[in-house]
């Protein structure tokens, strides 16, 4: 994975403690330090070097032999979402969307080619398809992809597109980049796209975008069901209206926090200064 970098000031140690961090997921939980050196495509030596540096960091521990990661990543990726205000404002808006559906919701942004999730409201069904914060699909399988896809400019989407998965999975199944970039131009026009079974048999999904508070696509919401239990009919003519209103309110608040006059008060002084 390291030595993507071409730029004069591309940190390659850093760049393989990254991919360290990124070698551990649902699948691989724990691994043994031979493992985690074929996984991130390193020597022996560099991947214990790394592994004991972010051990003493507190990101991984080593128990019998085999790494694993701790709670401490979380801090990486919800001081990104916590920077943007956008999960206190969400949370409220995704419980209240979810006790009028019945139905799972969740919100997302592009991360490359990807979608990772930064939020997410559950509630049990019977779906073949594990989803928690962090977990990463290609855009373009997904009903959320497809909305922060469709808010790329054609310049930004062609790159995009261009770029490999992350997530394990295929970019394209069952249809052409031709097929794909219709059917965004219809997820452009009318605001909101459908993923019917296209990521996993059984998983259907609607999503609208979040705006902030330049008007900017910054993420997306959803609500998915189970394909056996709720029709395509039900998902856009009864939860799509409760979806596109929660989304329409978060993006309204955040737009509010976001123009919000903020103070920082220093603590060794005790004045006051703009943040």
């Amino acid at each position: 994975m390291a030595g993507r970098g071409a730029g004069p000031d591309f940190v390659e140690a850093l760049a393989r403690g990254l991919d360290v961090l990124a070698c551990f997921d649902a699948d691989h939980p724990s691994m043994s330090l031979t493992e985690v050196a074929t996984a991130a495509g390193l020597a022996r030596p560099t991947a214990r070097r790394l592994l004991l540096t972010l051990e003493e960091l507190g990101f991984v521990r080593s128990t019998g032999g085999t790494f694993a990661l701790t709670p401490k990543v979380l801090t990486l990726g919800m001081a990104y979402v916590g920077a943007l205000g956008l999960w206190d404002i969400a949370r409220p808006h995704l419980e209240a969307l979810v006790a009028r559906t019945g139905e799972s919701s969740s919100m997302a942004q592009l991360d490359g080619s990807d979608i990772v999730y930064v939020a997410r409201v559950s509630v049990p069904k019977i779906i073949a398809l594990r989803v928690d914060i962090g977990t990463r699909f290609p855009a373009a399988q997904t009903s959320q992809g497809k909305v922060l896809l469709a808010a790329l400019s054609p310049d930004e989407l062609a790159a995009t597109l261009e770029l490999p998965s992350r997530a394990g999975l295929p970019a394209y199944i069952g249809r052409s980049r031709e097929q794909l970039l219709a059917e965004l131009t219809e997820v452009r026009a009318r605001g909101w796209a459908l993923a019917d079974e296209e990521l996993a048999p059984g998983v259907r999904s609607v999503a609208v975008p979040v705006r902030d508070g330049t008007g900017a696509v910054r993420a997306a919401m959803n609500v998915t069901v189970h394909a056996a239990e709720t029709s395509t009919e039900v998902l856009l003519g009864e939860h799509l209206p409760h979806l596109l209103r929660a989304a329409g309110d978060i993006s309204a608040e955040w737009a509010l926090w976001q123009s919000r006059p903020h103070v920082e008060v220093t603590r060794d002084t005790g004045g006051a200064r703009p943040a």
